[in-house]
């Protein structure tokens, strides 16, 4: 596509809020647009995008401190509003978060100062629906308020464009109407190409953590449950395997424990079918599964009760091998006694040679295909068992395989392959860069999208 000029020869100016990693930033810029103004609020960031992006003639901090009337005049306006007040794994308190909530209405006052040609927005998929729709409705209305044509937004992903990863996200499109109209924009439509993780990962790369002794002893421990599974005749389950759950027998279906009575759960098993004991219903909920001490509903969830009868429906089916396996993960983690195989019934029960993510919800294992979504905890990091570690960082003892994903490749992930993580003797460290691609804009979808927004200019 040619560089998108003004017709005073002028390439299109943009501000990039909220500006982070500089996903925007990195898109337009490949259009042949400049940015004129960013804000990032938090320093570090600053820093780097002072780093990647030199040419940037004002970088500032908190945006609810700038004035409209100091930000240079600008053709778009680009933000990745906070999300956390939208998303799933947040409080989800949307516009009542007084940290983030409201942040929106500072891009509404800047629009009304600026009156840009185009808006670009992006946040999590959960946005749309959050409120039953209303967050999105009054962000709607805000924007057409202010005279600007708003299309029906997208949720894209980078995996439906064969970039391996998983990351549903909200994109919102807007221009001014009395300057144009959205006639001939559409976004981008999903490809049905295959995706490959092997297209990111660097095995030549040095900067690597391996997987610890203890982890390697729970992904061992799961692939025997495994080949144990296979063994006796049976299918890797479809649903999450809650261990918890082999030897219970309190009851669940009518009414959740924390709502029965003492004589109810007293004498009944729980957790890893070990009998309940405590003299009060509060002491007695602790011998259960963390998930099944909740107050919250008088009844569980049907997923939840559905869950928990098939695994006790397993149990019932595999108890003979169950019963002597099940003490091997008596002192994991109560997530890591949580297990996911999303790799399908056809795929090899092989969990070496598939993507691995110890997540809250458990230990979930998919196909080499795309990964999970980036995220802001560290601890998510996907796990790659099969890729070879460099002979140069290996100890004589050491597994010549398995290793976390690392920076370079999460950075490809999201299209920020040429990104500087520091330099001289500021650099971020691993953590803090995952947390930070966690959060950031996916720099090819915004490219898809503005390229066809863009293509009259």
């Amino acid at each position: 596509m040619k560089s998108n000029v003004r017709q005073n020869n002028q390439p299109l100016k943009f501000i990039d809020l909220f500006a982070g990693l500089g996903g925007f930033h990195l898109a337009l810029k490949e259009l042949g647009c400049k940015c004129v103004f960013a804000s990032e609020i938090k320093d570090d960031l600053r820093k780097l995008y002072k780093i990647n992006f030199p040419e940037t003639p004002i970088i500032e901090g908190d945006i609810t401190k700038i004035k409209s009337e100091e930000i240079p005049s600008h053709d778009i306006l680009c933000a990745g509003f906070p999300c956390q007040p939208f998303s799933q794994a947040g409080k989800r308190q949307g516009f009542n978060d007084k940290d983030h909530g409201n942040l929106f209405y500072n891009i509404c006052d800047i629009v009304k100062s600026h009156r840009p040609k185009y808006i670009l927005l992006e946040n999590v998929a959960n946005l749309k629906n959050h409120n039953g729709g209303r967050t999105w409705k009054t962000i709607k209305n805000e924007l057409e308020a202010l005279e600007y044509d708003v299309a029906e937004p997208a949720i894209l992903s980078p995996h439906q464009f064969s970039i391996p990863q998983h990351r549903r996200r909200i994109y919102i499109v807007c221009v001014d109407k009395n300057k144009r109209s959205l006639e001939g924009f559409s976004f981008p439509t999903p490809t049905k190409n295959k995706c490959e993780i092997s297209k990111i990962i660097d095995e030549n790369d040095t900067n690597i953590v391996k997987i610890k002794s203890d982890t390697r002893h729970k992904l061992e421990v799961w692939q025997e449950f495994l080949d144990l599974t296979i063994a006796h005749g049976d299918t890797i389950p479809h649903f999450p395997i809650w261990a918890m759950e082999f030897g219970a027998n309190y009851e669940y279906e009518a009414k959740a424990p924390a709502f029965q009575t003492l004589n109810e759960l007293q004498g009944k098993k729980g957790k890893l079918g070990r009998l309940i004991v405590g003299s009060s219903v509060k002491g007695c909920l602790n011998s259960l599964p963390i998930y099944a001490q909740t107050d919250k509903s008088e009844v569980f969830p049907k997923w939840k009760i559905s869950y928990i009868k098939q695994n006790r429906e397993f149990y019932e089916k595999h108890k003979e091998w169950l019963d002597k396996w099940i003490k091997k993960i008596e002192k994991f983690d109560n997530s890591h006694q949580k297990f996911e195989w999303n790799c399908g019934s056809d795929a090899k029960p092989n969990i070496y040679e598939n993507i691995v993510q110890f997540r809250a919800s458990g230990i979930r294992v998919k196909l080499p295909t795309y990964s999970p979504t980036l995220n802001l905890v560290g601890t998510q990091v996907p796990i790659l068992p099969w890729v070879k570690i460099p002979a140069r960082c290996l100890t004589d003892d050491e597994p010549q395989q398995g290793r976390y994903m690392t920076v370079k490749e999460a950075a490809k992930l999201q299209g920020m392959g040429t990104l500087l993580f520091g330099r001289g003797d500021f650099s971020l460290s691993n953590t803090r860069i995952f947390e930070a691609l966690g959060n950031a804009v996916n720099v090819n979808i915004v490219e898809y999208i503005a390229q066809d927004l863009l293509k009259d200019e």
